[in-house]
């Protein structure tokens, strides 16, 4: 971690230390929409609920800004392929810039 470079995928971020990143991504999805992927996805019903409320209080962005510099924290939505394509196009500008 420390040469830099790195992506880290995690639902989490209580023990990263903030020294490793330069941005921190939250992606976040409607309720709806998150709840038709995890269904699909074979999900339980008390797994479903449990991730809803956590997008409904936004648990996780409140998690990282908590944790780590707010000005490194960004939320992206990513409902739609056009959001996730936007989302690559503005993470592609960061890095350029960085």
């Amino acid at each position: 971690m420390e040469g830099g470079g790195n992506i880290v995928d995690y639902h989490g971020c209580d023990f990263f230390p903030e020294r490793w990143f330069d941005l921190v991504i939250v992606l976040q999805t409607e309720n709806s929409v998150l709840y038709d992927r995890l269904h699909n996805r074979g999900y339980s019903e008390t797994k479903l609920k449990n991730n809803i409320e956590c997008e409904i209080f936004q648990v996780l962005l409140e998690e990282a800004k908590e944790s780590y510099s707010e000005n490194i924290v960004m939320a992206l939505k990513s409902d739609t392929i056009d959001d996730i394509s936007r989302n690559v196009a503005t993470l592609t500008d960061w890095i350029r810039a960085w």
